[in-house]
């Protein structure tokens, strides 16, 4: 049997930067949201936070090896930007989340992201 990488090791630290990457930009969002302007969409900007946590969450399971608990932040993950983007309106772009469009506006790393975790988390040992 090979010995296979640690889920934050090798590609894993690059999957792990940018799940920061969007742990800090999620929960950056969903603050400035929740706090200015929380009245006009809240649950729209309630998802934004709840994304928020599911990234901080995949962020700190895939660096530190907790490949159970980084398998469900990812699937969480995944269904979120599906159902999500699946429900989302592009007139509501002013009150949209992370997961609107598919990530669109994220250039849908959102929902490519997910699908690159969950490979990452069952390739590695």
């Amino acid at each position: 049997m090979s010995e296979r990488a640690a889920t934050g090791s090798g590609f894993g630290r690059v999957l792990v930067f940018v799940y920061g990457i969007f742990a800090l930009s999620a929960t950056g969002r969903s603050s400035v949201q929740l706090l200015t302007k929380a009245s006009e969409a809240p649950v729209a900007y309630t998802l934004s936070a709840v994304a928020a946590v599911v990234y901080i969450v995949a962020t700190w399971a895939l660096a530190t090896g907790r490949r159970t608990v980084a398998l469900v932040a990812v699937l969480v993950e995944m269904a979120g930007v599906l159902v999500i983007g699946a429900l989302s309106h592009p007139a509501d772009i002013e009150k949209s989340t992370v997961w609107s469009g598919f990530g669109s506006g994220y250039g849908y790393v959102p929902l490519v992201l997910p699908f690159v975790g969950l490979w990452w988390i069952l390739r590695t040992k």
